[in-house]
């Protein structure tokens, strides 16, 4: 399949839910996460130790952040700040490949995303490095994990729009908090990385999870998957290397707190991902974009076929086991 094509399958349609469109079948199963009461700092201790994604209710209900942050709010004090923003293009090949399409004011980017729902959205919008002020409206929790002020990442998005299957690439432990907006996440453990489809020298996958196409994926199948929406005020916490989709339900705002890798394997391979195969990627993709993604699409379809031709998989709650 040439990339044009793979391109084409994967942004063939807006995601769709079986609540949203009962007649569409659902080729996947998806599990519930867990709910755990941010006081119940034990099972909180326990899912943390076991690398489990878990739901946090009551993490954030102190921060200043879910009353103030309005678009109008953030228009009005920082507004003619100009922010890079990002579409759909995101991780096609080419000029724009991992790269903003384009930059604008604040204001203007709030506006068309959370009120008129033009198809932008902007991501790992650093705090401490833009507007410093905001972080009085979000507090770290204490929870076992060393969050730190200077990575505190906002993201918004419009009504309808996805962020595409991915893992963090720098395998931090994060906490995501929604601020605006319904969220529905999609997860699935670092051990499932072939049957996504994982390309190589990345942390993407391309393949639609609303509309998956199993003769095209077949090992797809095997993959364990795990679903949830959360409300503003919900909290998603989600251990190193785990594969997430995120789509805004509704037109949204949620920041995400970042604790370093625990493990030496999981610092080892960030520092590998961030300064070696990302900076390959990125200059093959500028040499010959086409050629390099469709070496890529036939690495992972091997990578996938060997792992669907492995033992079967457990139907275990998702922990340390699955790493």
């Amino acid at each position: 399949m040439s990339a044009q094509a793979l391109r084409a399958g994967a942004a063939a349609s807006a995601p769709l839910t079986a609540e949203d469109a009962p007649g569409i079948p659902q080729a996947l199963q998806w599990q519930p996460l867990r709910t755990i009461e941010f006081s119940d700092r034990a099972a909180i201790a326990k899912a943390r130790d076991a690398g489990e994604p878990v739901i946090i209710d009551g993490l954030a209900q102190d921060w200043p952040a879910l009353a103030r942050w309005t678009p109008e709010h953030l228009a009005e004090r920082y507004g003619d700040r100009e922010v890079p923003v990002y579409d759909a293009s995101f991780g096609e090949p080419g000029a724009r490949y991992m790269g903003s399409i384009d930059r604008m004011p604040f204001a203007q980017f709030l506006r068309a995303t959370q009120i008129e729902g033009r198809d932008l959205r902007m991501f790992l919008y650093n705090l401490a490095q833009q507007i410093p002020a905001l972080l009085n409206d979000v507090h770290l929790p204490s929870m076992g994990l060393r969050f730190s002020r200077r990575f505190v990442f906002s993201f918004f998005g419009c009504q309808g729009s996805t962020t595409p299957l991915h893992y963090d690439i720098d395998m931090a432990d994060v906490c995501h908090t929604v601020i605006r907006g319904r969220r529905r996440i999609r997860l699935f453990a670092p051990t499932d990385a072939a049957a996504l489809y994982r390309h190589p020298c990345t942390v993407r996958s391309y393949v639609n999870l609303d509309r998956p196409d199993l003769d095209r994926y077949p090992a797809l199948a095997h993959a364990r998957g795990f679903e949830a929406v959360l409300a503003p005020g919900q909290t998603l916490y989600m251990p190193a290397g785990w594969w997430h989709e995120f789509h805004y339900l509704d037109a949204g705002i949620g920041v995400s707190l970042r604790a370093a890798p625990s493990r030496w394997r999981d610092r080892v391979r960030s520092v590998g991902q961030l300064a070696i195969t990302m900076p390959l990627d990125r200059l093959a993709n500028r040499i010959a974009p086409d050629r390099w993604f469709a070496w890529k699409t036939a690495a992972a379809d091997r990578a996938a076929a060997r792992f669907a031709a492995s033992a079967p998989r457990s139907n275990g709650t998702p922990g340390q086991a699955d790493r």
